[in-house]
């Protein structure tokens, strides 16, 4: 049989903002991200393009950092790729880089962990420039006490009480590798890495750093709260305006041989 030496899988690194559309996952009533990606790629390559992505971001995400990865025949140089795809998407999806990537990686399978960041504006005054992609929280925040809180949540736990009910999973377990809190005047940022995420896991840990803030319960009565798996005990779902996919990291063969190296995807 005779290869096609077009045929490549190709991985691309995006930036966009999630607020016109309905997540990241292609649905049959709603817009999403995948599939105006897959349309302008189709238009650009002259064939169907099926893609696939790095996780389901919800609606209302936002992405500074997502991959995505498809197969398809393309005599086009990487350099010149997003160029011609970013010319027929959005101003608010963003092909950032391309290049072309051995045939066992999957821009989901081959992802070991992942950053999300959390943004709080915290003022009695609303900002404009940050509607849609902050938290706006008009009562004052301790970000001393949210950074204890969020230092009970990092390492490996049952987070049963950090999601909400959506698609079944194997385990619960999760290991989350780091989870910081950080303010820059009114702008709060939580980062938290993991090795996977429930669903609306960062949101509910966010919404648990921000009751123990609040002072409905202390940072150390987080412990239990893992403990006991109980989904109310923990805080809320907070809102998907002030969430960031922010960072991803691969593994991925080299070259023919089986070993492989953790790759941080760079610019």
């Amino acid at each position: 049989m005779v290869l096609n030496e077009l045929m490549m899988n190709i991985a691309l690194k995006l930036m966009y903002v999630g607020t016109a559309y309905h997540g990241w996952q292609k649905q049959k009533n709603a817009l999403t991200v995948q599939e105006v990606l897959e349309t302008a790629l189709s238009k650009v390559l002259k064939q169907p393009i099926k893609c696939t992505g790095a996780g389901r971001t919800d609606a209302g995400v936002h992405a500074e950092q997502y991959i995505a990865n498809f197969r398809a025949e393309c005599s086009i140089p990487m350099d010149r790729l997003p160029l011609a795809v970013n010319a027929r998407l959005p101003a608010d999806i963003v092909v950032v880089s391309a290049r072309q990537v051995s045939d066992d990686f999957n821009a989901i399978g081959s992802c070991i962990k992942k950053e999300y960041t959390y943004r709080v504006y915290n003022s009695r005054i609303r900002n404009a420039f940050h509607v849609n992609r902050a938290y706006f929280y008009p009562k004052h925040l301790d970000e001393e006490i949210m950074a204890r809180a969020a230092e009970r949540l990092v390492g490996t736990h049952d987070f049963k009480a950090m999601r909400d009910v959506g698609t079944p999973t194997r385990t619960t377990v999760r290991t989350c590798h780091y989870f910081t809190v950080q303010r820059t005047g009114d702008l709060i940022e939580l980062k938290v890495c993991a090795n996977g995420f429930l669903y609306n896991q960062v949101r509910v840990m966010t919404g648990t750093v921000l009751y123990a803030a609040e002072g409905k319960f202390a940072p150390e009565d987080i412990d239990g709260i893992l403990e006991r798996g109980i989904r109310t005990e923990a805080g809320p779902t907070v809102p998907p305006d002030g969430l960031y996919m922010t960072k991803l990291w691969y593994r991925e063969p080299v070259g023919l041989d089986t070993d492989l190296e953790v790759l941080s995807w760079q610019p």
